[in-house]
């Protein structure tokens, strides 16, 4: 429809998919060839659109897709050789809402990747590491990391975020145990957390720096509870007088503020991210994180090395 409309010189303002459905077996292979391969440190691949979870802040699956679907394997698996015929050893992102919901479809997939000796990365939830079986075929296939979706380290903060079942709250207990059972087999953890949701405070950024360094995480993404239009937080910020601009799309960059946080003013949020992410990324911790890795490789290789002379 856009590609129409643009081709007619009719460009509407605002195209909404919502409530159209569309089968990802009929999704054609990308044009991969028309990319400069210089500018990429990895090309994309969907493996399946959208997420069991409803999320308050999701600016994603609740806008792209209200069904969870899969791609056949077949086809990921013929994007993934198109790919390599332009750049043999790819590193591969599956651009997914939360890959692993289907694990019929997960474990298939896995088998068909291990025999393309790619590297990729993923995003998931944290139940991934709840199942060994799967674990063992993702770093068999392949898998360099996973980017989880933690939010924060305190339950006031994430009880009411997953709106079917609170389900972000209850897994909460079992955060530190999951990112030990997933870098164990060699996948490091990106561990994602957002700052300003309500229930938090000032002491959240202390919170979420303290688990960041003590959980053993091999990587760390912050960034600011976004409001985006259409989503369910902003629907509630709005009819609560909350939202500073209403159509404030260029403040829609996971970095702004446009928002009045509940237990802190706009400035303590902006002042205390800015703070928060020069202690995550500073040299010194960066280069941390990265050696316990590595400490952790070397180690599952020896154990590796030793079962194989038992």
């Amino acid at each position: 429809m856009v590609i129409d409309d643009l081709r007619r010189d009719a460009l509407q303002p605002v195209y909404d998919s919502r409530g159209e459905e569309f089968d990802l077996g009929d999704s054609p292979i990308p044009s991969y060839e028309l990319l400069e391969r210089e500018r990429y440190n990895r090309l994309t691949v969907q493996t399946q659109r959208g997420c069991p979870h409803r999320c308050e802040f999701c600016g994603a699956s609740l806008q792209l897709c209200q069904k969870f679907k899969v791609k056949p394997v077949e086809n990921v698996v013929a994007e993934i050789r198109r790919i390599k015929e332009i750049w043999p050893r790819p590193f591969i992102e599956f651009a997914d809402d939360n890959t692993f919901v289907n694990k019929t479809h997960s474990r298939e997939l896995m088998r068909a990747l291990g025999r393309e000796r790619v590297r990729w990365f993923t995003e998931t939830d944290v139940s991934v590491a709840d199942d060994e079986e799967l674990l063992a075929l993702m770093r068999d296939s392949g898998c360099a990391q996973v980017l989880i979706g933690f939010e924060s380290p305190s339950r006031s903060a994430l009880v009411g975020v997953e709106m079917r079942s609170d389900w972000k709250a209850r897994r909460l207990d079992g955060y530190r145990d999951a990112i030990a059972r997933i870098q164990a087999h060699g996948i490091s953890v990106n561990g994602c957390f957002v700052l300003g949701l309500d229930g938090t405070g000032p002491e959240s950024f202390d919170e979420v720096f303290e688990f960041a360094n003590d959980s053993g995480l091999y990587e760390v993404q912050v960034t600011i509870q976004t409001p985006f239009p259409g989503t369910p937080l902003y629907d509630r910020l709005r009819k609560a007088g909350r939202l500073i601009h209403q159509d404030g799309w260029e403040l829609s960059t996971l970095f702004d503020v446009n928002y009045v946080p509940e237990n802190m003013t706009v400035d303590q949020l902006r002042d205390g991210f800015r703070d928060l992410i020069a202690k995550l990324y500073s040299d010194d911790l960066v280069e941390r994180r990265e050696k316990a890795f590595r400490a952790q490789l070397r180690e599952i290789a020896r154990r590796e090395r030793e079962e194989e002379k038992e």
